[in-house]
C-alpha cells in the first residue's frame, strides 16, 4: 500500500494541475470564459441547499468555539447572500475581457512593429480567511482574466468552501473547461500556506486576503511574488481652509459609515491653524466635529495638542496611530498645516487611502503630490477606495504595494503583458 502523500506533495500536485489548466485558459476565447462563468452561476443556484447546509455546519462549529459576532456574520451565508454571489459571477461574465488588449503600438524607423498586449498572469494562489464568498469571487475574477487559481481558505469555512468549490467545478466542466482552473486546497493543515507560497515555477503570484497575521505569514514564507494589503490606516486631514459642512460630512462618512472595513478613516488630522484662528468658520469646524463624533458614539484617542478640543477623549498612546482599529475608535492629532499632515502620514500611514478637506487648491495639490499612497483624495471620503466605486466592476482586493498593482485590483490588474514584434526579415547589425 503506497505511503500517504505529504502536504507539500499534495499541494504540488494541485499546482501542477493548475499550471496545465492555465495554458488552456490562456488560449480560451472570451465567449468560452463567459459561458463557463454563467454555467458556474447556474451551478451555484442549483447547489443552494447543499451549500447552505455546509455553511450551517461551519457556523455552528464556529459559534461553539466562541467566534465573535462580527466574524460569525462574515462567515454566514443566507439564501440572499448566496444568490448575490451567483449574481456577482454573472456580472463578471458581462465585463469586458481584459486579455488581448492592445496597450501600445510603435513602429520603429526600420519598419519593425512592436505591440504591447495584455496577457494572463498564469496561476494565482489566493490565501484567505473567514469569508466564503471570496472562494467564488476570486476564482471568477481570475478565470475572466485567463488565470487558473489555487485557493486556500480558512479552517472555519472549510465545509462551505468545499461545497462552493464543487459547484464551481461542476459549472466549469459543463462548459468544457477543466475543474483544475479553480481548485480549492481540501484540507486545513497549517503547512499548506508555506507549501503553496513555495511553488516556484508553478505558481506565478500569491494574493493574501485577511488580517495582519495571515499577510505576515505569507510574506515571510513566500518564494513567489506576493501582492498584499497590509493595513488600512487611512487619514483625513481637515485644513484651515476647509468648508465646515463638507469637513463634518466627510469625516463622519469616512469613520462611521462602515468602521470595520479597510477604507475607513482611522486618524483625523486637524490643522493647528483652526485652533489659532478665532473666526466663526474655524470654531464651527471644531465644535461640529466634536459634537457629531460624540453623537455617533465614536471613542476618541487624541494627542496632547488635540485633547483639550474634545471633551471625553482619552490620551492617545504611541501605538494608537499605528493601529487599524476597524471599530468606532478614532485617533485625533493636531498638525501644523499640510507639511505637518504629510509628515504624520509618512510616519504612520499604510499607503492605502488618505484625504484632504480644503478649499485651497494649492494646499490640495501639495497634499495630493506629497502623500505616498495608493489613493489620495481631495474633498472626498476615503470610503470610495473600492473596485466597484472606481468603475472596475469587481475587485480582488486593495493592494498597498507599488508593484505590480496598487489600490483596487480589478480585472486589468490580474493581467500582465507581453511584447509582440512583427518584422519582414529584419536582422540586427
Amino acid at each position: 500500500m503506497p505511503a500517504p502523500m505529504s502536504v507539500h506533495e499534495e499541494i504540488r500536485l494541485l499546482c501542477e494541475d493548475a499550471k496545465r489548466a492555465s495554458r488552456l485558459l490562456a488560449e480560451a476565447s472570451s465567449e468560452l470564459k463567459d459561458a463557463a462563468l454563467r454555467s458556474v452561476a447556474d451551478s451555484l443556484d442549483a447547489a443552494r441547499e447543499e451549500i447552505l447546509a455546509a455553511n450551517a455546519g461551519d457556523v455552528a462549529a464556529a459559534r461553539e468555539r466562541g467566534m465573535p459576532p462580527a466574524m460569525l456574520d462574515r462567515l454566514t451565508l443566507t439564501p440572499a447572500r448566496l444568490a448575490g454571489i451567483a449574481a456577482g459571477v454573472r456580472e463578471i461574465a458581462a465585463l469586458p475581457d481584459p486579455v488581448g488588449r492592445l496597450l501600445s503600438r510603435e513602429v520603429r524607423p526600420n519598419g519593425l512593429r512592436i505591440d504591447k498586449v495584455s496577457v494572463p498572469i498564469g496561476v494565482i494562489g489566493v490565501i484567505y480567511e473567514s469569508r466564503p464568498n471570496v472562494t467564488v469571487d476570486t476564482a471568477a475574477l481570475c478565470l475572466k482574466a485567463g488565470n487558473a487559481t489555487v485557493l486556500r481558505g480558512g479552517s472555519e469555512a472549510i465545509r462551505t468552501n468545499a461545497a462552493l468549490a464543487r459547484a464551481f467545478a461542476a459549472g466549469l466542466e459543463r462548459a468544457g473547461l477543466p475543474a483544475a482552473c479553480a481548485r480549492l486546497v481540501p484540507f486545513t493543515d497549517r503547512e499548506a500556506v508555506p507549501a503553496l507560497c513555495g511553488q516556484t515555477g508553478l505558481v506565478d503570484l500569491i494574493i493574501p486576503r485577511g488580517g495582519h497575521g495571515l499577510v505576515k505569514a505569507v510574506v515571510e514564507s513566500a518564494r513567489v511574488p506576493v501582492i498584499k494589503h497590509y493595513h488600512g490606516i487611512c487619514h483625513v486631514y481637515v485644513d484651515a481652509a476647509a468648508d465646515p459642512g463638507m469637513a463634518v460630512r466627510i469625516v463622519l462618512n469616512a469613520k462611521c459609515s462602515r468602521p470595520g472595513v479597510c477604507n475607513a478613516m482611522e486618524t483625523l488630522l486637524l490643522d493647528s491653524a483652526l485652533v489659532a484662528d478665532p473666526s466663526e468658520r474655524s470654531v464651527k469646524v471644531l465644535a461640529r466635529l466634536a459634537a457629531e463624533l460624540a453623537a455617533a458614539q465614536v471613542e476618541l484617542r487624541a494627542d496632547a495638542r488635540a485633547l483639550p478640543l474634545f471633551p471625553g477623549a482619552r490620551p492617545a498612546t504611541p501605538e494608537d496611530f499605528d493601529t487599524e482599529h476597524l471599530a468606532l475608535i478614532l485617533n485625533v492629532a493636531l498638525v501644523d498645516g499640510v507639511d505637518g499632515a504629510l509628515a504624520h502620514i509618512a510616519r504612520h500611514g499604510s499607503g492605502h487611502s488618505d484625504a484632504i478637506v480644503t478649499d485651497d487648491a494649492s494646499a490640495a495639490e501639495k497634499f495630493l503630490n506629497g502623500v505616498d499612497g495608493a489613493c489620495v483624495y481631495w474633498n472626498a471620503s476615503t470610503r470610495f477606495t473600492d473596485g466597484g466605486e472606481f468603475g472596475f466592476g469587481a475587485e480582488i482586493g486593495i493592494s498597498t504595494d507599488k508593484l505590480h498593482a496598487r489600490g483596487p485590483m480589478g480585472l486589468a490588474e490580474l493581467t500582465t503583458y507581453k511584447y509582440r514584434i512583427f518584422g519582414s526579415g529584419h536582422t540586427r547589425g
